[in-house]
């Protein structure tokens, strides 16, 4: 066997010296920040997500749902069937289009708007940062989004 010569790792290759896993390991810290909360109400965080865009929605095609949640399809449509099944969503055909699906919310989802109220300042005092930081936090975050 061949001795592989270890060369010193350039200073833009160290883990360090990147955005991306400080990014990624924060992004993984604020979900896991809302699970306990949220699994009080038997909610994981995708369905919180999709609550949130119905709740100010109310009705939406399952392809603009996906636009504005960043979801495909495959992620998507278990995720629905699954909260159609807790009763939280209702999901029904287009009157227009059978080929459409439509998703709104249920009166039980309507009811847990209520009792999620007080989540993003249970989660924000988890976090530790003040409120002019987390609102700079997702400027920065929303800037990386429409870069891309």
């Amino acid at each position: 066997m061949q001795d592989v010569k270890q060369s010193e790792t350039p200073e833009q290759l160290k883990l360090e010296n990147q955005v991306c896993f400080p990014l990624y390991s924060a992004a993984n810290e604020v979900v896991r920040a809302y699970r306990p909360f949220l699994a009080a109400h038997d909610l994981s965080y995708l369905q919180y997500l999709v609550l949130m865009v119905l709740w100010d929605a109310q009705e939406l095609e399952v392809k603009a749902l996906g636009q504005r949640l960043n979801l495909d399809s495959g992620t998507l449509s278990p995720l629905l069937k699954r909260m159609e099944a807790k009763g939280f969503v209702l999901r029904k055909r287009g009157s227009d289009d059978e080929r459409v699906r439509l998703i709104s919310t249920t009166e039980k989802g309507e009811q847990m708007r209520d009792a999620v109220a007080d989540m993003p300042k249970l989660v924000a005092c988890q976090l530790g940062l003040e409120l002019d930081e987390l609102k700079q936090l997702k400027r920065l975050c929303e800037k990386v989004l429409a870069a891309s």
